[in-house]
């Protein structure tokens, strides 16, 4: 029916727990410098609220706890590649190598065992994040399609189960570049470009079984995270109110940024350790097929673009 095992997926987790944990860290930082520029945000707007009326106070309060919001987002974009390099890949290098079998370091040690993993495959985080975003352009353009398929099926009531459909998909295709990176890792290619192209046509060829994992793996992660949000209510609620002025929409949007800080940390590890097993599993043995190297090619031009790079690639870096 599925070809991964939660079991096995728990198991994995346990046995990284250094990284759990400092994914952990890294993710509750991000979301204590939210609520700290909120605050600010909203306290610097309440200050310049008092020289005018009640309106106008609450009004300040509420454009300076989404200014600061809004800038905290932005310099988390801009920090995005280094999270990618550090903490994701990093984590799906000592997943591959447990999946594989081979011994890994415990404690912090594990972490920095990660982080040589890492340098070795990508020399530096630019690669690896140019690469990261082809392959997320070219999954777009397959989520898309798929989409635009099931729209047309002659299915009756189709519509009405169409947001499922959605949902599968974005884990069908959400965590595939992570396990795309996996199967870099995995392989261990001399070209990484090379590696991506391969794991994309290897997705693209075994698309309906990835699909069946998927749809599986979704009830899992959308019920943890709704109970995860209904956790994270009250503690949210708390830090809304203790905001100057008292920010009425905090509570519902700190509730959300805990659960995405949660589901990121913990949730998101487990669901790619899953699709990481479907994934070897159902591609074990297979070449990719150049039917559907072509088929990716002529759908997108970020693969078209992964081809060439793949193509001009040279293990001389100054050549």
């Amino acid at each position: 029916m599925w070809d991964f095992s939660v079991g096995g997926a728990f198991g994995l987790m346990a046995r990284t727990a250094p990284f759990l944990v400092f994914r952990m860290l890294v993710y509750a930082a991000i979301v204590a410098a939210y609520i700290l520029a909120t605050s600010l945000g909203a306290g610097l707007g309440w200050l310049i609220g008092a020289a005018g009326t009640m309106e106008f106070r609450a009004s300040a309060t509420g454009i300076g706890a989404f200014a600061g919001f809004g800038l905290t987002a932005a310099v988390l974009f801009l920090i995005r590649e280094y999270i990618l390099y550090v903490v994701k890949a990093g984590h799906i290098a000592v997943l591959v190598e447990l999946m594989e079998g081979r011994p890994i370091p415990t404690g912090r040690a594990q972490i920095d065992h990660a982080s040589t993993v890492v340098r070795r495959r990508f020399a530096d985080a630019n690669m690896l994040f140019a690469l990261d975003l082809l392959i997320k352009g070219v999954l777009r353009v397959t989520m898309g399609l798929l989409q635009g398929i099931a729209v047309f099926l002659p299915i009756p009531g189709l519509q009405t189960i169409l947001g499922l459909i959605r949902a599968v998909l974005r884990v069908s295709v959400g965590f595939m570049d992570e396990v795309i990176l996996a199967h870099i890792f995995r392989t261990n290619p001399a070209n990484s470009w090379e590696g991506g192209r391969q794991g994309l046509v290897l997705y693209a060829q075994n698309g309906a079984a990835m699909l069946r994992n998927a749809a599986f793996l979704t009830f899992i992660i959308y019920g943890l995270s709704f109970l995860i949000f209904l956790v994270m209510l009250a503690p949210a609620a708390a830090v809304a109110y203790a905001i100057p002025g008292g920010w009425s929409a905090g509570g519902i949007i700190f509730a959300l940024l805990f659960a995405w800080a949660v589901k990121a940390a913990v949730i998101e590890p487990f669901a790619i350790a899953c699709m990481m097993q479907a994934f070897f599993r159902v591609s074990a043995g297979q070449a990719p097929d150049p039917g559907w190297d072509a088929r990716l090619a002529s759908a997108s031009g970020k693969f078209q673009e992964l081809r060439t790079k793949a193509a001009g690639w040279s293990p001389n870096p100054a050549t």
